[in-house]
């Protein structure tokens, strides 16, 4: 009879007939032809003796997991996380952004290959990695975040005077109907890290996924879509943009990560809006 055994512990007699196992270690395969007990395992290795006659296969051992070789949403998630202070651990990443506790190693992992997070031992005490340089780290994410922005934009004409204070209104209207929301760019950085003199447009993230989401969400608070219109509506870019934002004076603000990439986008202007951005942020 064939015994199927995941890794067998106890050593099975010769009568008891040949072992067969998904993986067999060096050392059981060793055990169990030291008892002259035949075995097989899913590699294609065997060694099955018939009388005087031994038949043996080395096999060939599974090949290792490619590891994941692009910037995935989980990954940009970890690397917001890390940027606003989170430590690079596994639970303190899953504590922060709400990521499984794999995709958050995964993420750490990502990270680390690529330089971007390190370690001052492989093992032992002083083997916790750690965000070594803030900047390269956040270049790196920004370039990454900026590939994978969202398509989807809806242009809102508004009467604003102030964009600050409309925004604030619109933004308890939204939250009085359970509507997530968060203002990014120049508004969210007007408030965040004060530069720019006047702020004449406004972006927001909200939690809509569709145009026809968006266009909901809109007319919810009373505003319209109009081409050129001073508000700009998208989806929130990742989940853990959502479980980031915070909140300053009267207006939800993504997290400063998220905020850094939409000020890129905007010109020199924001370019440098941008880099205020990130050094006041950075010198707290």
């Amino acid at each position: 009879p064939l015994q199927t055994d995941p890794q067998p512990t106890l050593i099975p007699t010769k009568d008891e007939g040949p072992v067969a196992s998904p993986l067999l270690s060096r050392g059981v395969r060793a055990a169990l032809s030291e008892a002259g007990v035949g075995w097989v395992d899913e590699t294609g290795a065997a060694e099955i003796a018939a009388g005087s006659v031994v038949v043996s296969r080395s096999g060939r051992p599974p090949k290792p997991k490619e590891r994941t070789q692009r910037w995935t949403p989980a990954i940009l998630g970890v690397a917001e996380a890390l940027l606003c202070g989170t430590d690079a651990t596994a639970s303190s990443a899953m504590a922060a952004t709400g990521l499984s506790i794999g995709s958050c190693v995964k993420a750490l992992r990502f990270l680390n290959d690529r330089g971007l997070i390190e370690a001052d031992a492989a093992r032992g005490r002083n083997s916790g990695r750690r965000v070594g340089n803030n900047r390269l780290l956040l270049e790196a994410y920004a370039a990454a975040a900026a590939a994978v922005a969202p398509g989807l934009a809806l242009e809102l004409g508004t009467t604003w005077r102030d964009p600050v204070a409309g925004m604030a209104k619109v933004g308890r209207a939204w939250d009085e109907l359970g509507v997530p929301w968060a203002c990014t760019g120049a508004i969210a950085a007007s408030v965040m890290a004060p530069l720019l003199t006047t702020v004449g447009t406004a972006e927001a993230y909200v939690g809509a996924k569709t145009i026809a989401a968006l266009e909901r969400t809109a007319v919810d608070v009373g505003l319209r879509p109009v081409e050129g219109g001073r508000l700009t509506l998208r989806p929130f870019p990742t989940r853990v943009t959502l479980l980031l934002v915070r909140n300053i004076d009267e207006l939800t603000v993504a997290p400063w990560p998220r905020v850094f990439v939409d000020l890129l986008r905007v010109g020199v202007r924001g370019e440098e809006a941008a880099e205020h951005l990130s050094d006041v942020v950075n010198a707290r």
